[in-house]
């Protein structure tokens, strides 16, 4: 058992599987939605859509997190508009905006003689340096996230299965779907500093649409999703110390594998009659 406790006994570890459950009940709250509602391109776009805000925060000298959340905002407002046409199925102009801003973000780094933006970093993040700053900002965008997602709850439901009869409702499904969007938003800006865009993405997923083959309630999807990305981020530590791997990149590969894991055994459950 020394193999498995040995990692945890380091602190910085501690704070690292710490800020990789934080991230995971965010991204399970959030990812359900996403993943019901078939929203997986939008959320990477979102997330990779930050570089341009990113870069330019990192040649200006001010805090990064300011320019990924200018830059997500840019892509939520683009996405909303783009959606509201006609002429553009809803994927063309996510895939337009998602080129258009990861383009435009590796052109202000190929720019940047010193290459102030670490385009390793903001894919996987350093989640083995995270400090109690970052875990306090966590904890905040968690508590944000989840008292938004209960106060938008039923909304959300009516949205993602009846969104004609939300309407008639009153529930405004536009603004339920602006204020889902900044959900995603803000779960994705608040780690990706942290974990990286890739395992934010990654944790945003696979938990939850692992879950989904084991459970028909919203809650308990949430819950199972939280889980397993928890379960995800304490494998993708243990194989990051004993194999020498980035942390992140094995955390986001854990989930994935997870994910495989439980449609295969869903797959070998017999039929319900």
């Amino acid at each position: 058992m020394d193999w498995l406790l040995i990692p945890f006994e380091v602190s910085f570890v501690q704070r690292a599987l710490v800020a990789g459950v934080l991230v995971s009940v965010a991204c399970a709250i959030v990812g359900t939605w996403v993943v019901l509602r078939g929203m997986a391109f939008i959320g990477d776009a979102l997330s990779h859509g930050m570089l341009p805000g990113i870069a330019l925060a990192s040649l200006a000298g001010v805090n990064l997190v300011i320019g990924a959340l200018l830059s997500a905002g840019v892509m939520a407002l683009g996405l909303t508009a783009l959606g509201r046409s006609r002429r553009l199925s809803q994927d063309t102009g996510i895939g337009l905006l998602f080129v258009g801003m990861l383009a435009t973000g590796v052109i202000i780094v190929s720019h940047s003689r010193s290459f102030a933006v670490d385009l390793t970093g903001f894919l996987f993040g350093d989640v083995l340096a995270v400090g109690a700053g970052d875990l306090a900002g966590l904890v905040a965008a968690l508590a944000l996230v989840a008292v938004v997602a209960a106060l938008g709850h039923r909304s959300f439901v009516a949205l993602t299965f009846d969104a004609r009869k939300a309407r008639t409702l009153g529930l405004r499904p536009g603004l339920a779907n602006a204020l889902l969007l900044a959900l995603v938003t803000l779960t994705i800006v608040a780690s990706f500093r942290v974990v990286g865009t890739l395992l934010v993405f990654g944790l945003l997923i696979a938990p939850a649409a692992a879950a989904t083959f084991w459970a028909r309630r919203i809650s308990t999807i949430m819950l199972l999703a939280a889980l397993l990305g928890s379960l995800a981020t304490l494998i993708g530590l243990l194989v990051s110390w004993h194999g020498g791997t980035a942390a992140g990149a094995s955390i986001a590969v854990s989930a994935v594998l997870l994910f495989f894991l439980s449609a295969g055994f869903s797959a070998l459950r017999p039929a319900r009659g």
